[in-house]
C-alpha cells in the first residue's frame, strides 16, 4: 500500500493552495470541512461521482489543504486549518467567506 503524500507545512505553496481552491467542487469540500470535524470522504459531497472526487481529494491533499487518512478501504478527511493559518495567516478565513454553489 502506498502512503499518501501530504506536504510539510513549510512546503505548502501559495500558488498550489490558490489553484486548488479555485475549483467550485473543491471549495464546497473545504466549506464542508470547515468545522474541523473529520469526515468520511463519501459523505462530504454525496452528489458528486466517486471518480471525480478522487481527483479533487488528491488536488486538495497535495496542495496541503486537507489531510487524508486511510482506514481499511475508507478515507477520512480533515481540513489542515492550523497548517494553513501558520503558513498563510487569514487566507483560509478569507476563502471561506466566498459562497459556494457557482457550478
Amino acid at each position: 500500500m502506498v502512503d499518501l503524500y501530504h506536504p510539510e507545512t513549510t512546503a505548502i505553496r501559495l500558488v498550489d493552495v490558490l489553484a486548488a481552491l479555485g475549483h467550485p467542487v473543491r471549495m464546497e469540500a473545504v466549506h464542508a470541512l470547515a468545522d474541523g470535524e473529520e469526515r468520511f470522504c463519501g459523505e462530504i459531497l454525496p452528489s458528486e461521482p466517486k471518480s471525480s472526487l478522487t481527483h479533487h481529494w488528491r488536488a486538495l491533499r497535495e496542495a496541503g489543504i486537507i489531510h487524508q487518512r486511510r482506514v481499511g478501504r475508507k478515507f477520512y478527511l480533515t481540513l489542515r486549518r492550523a497548517d494553513l493559518d501558520a503558513r498563510f495567516p487569514g487566507l483560509l478565513d478569507l476563502a471561506l467567506t466566498e459562497p459556494t454553489g457557482f457550478r
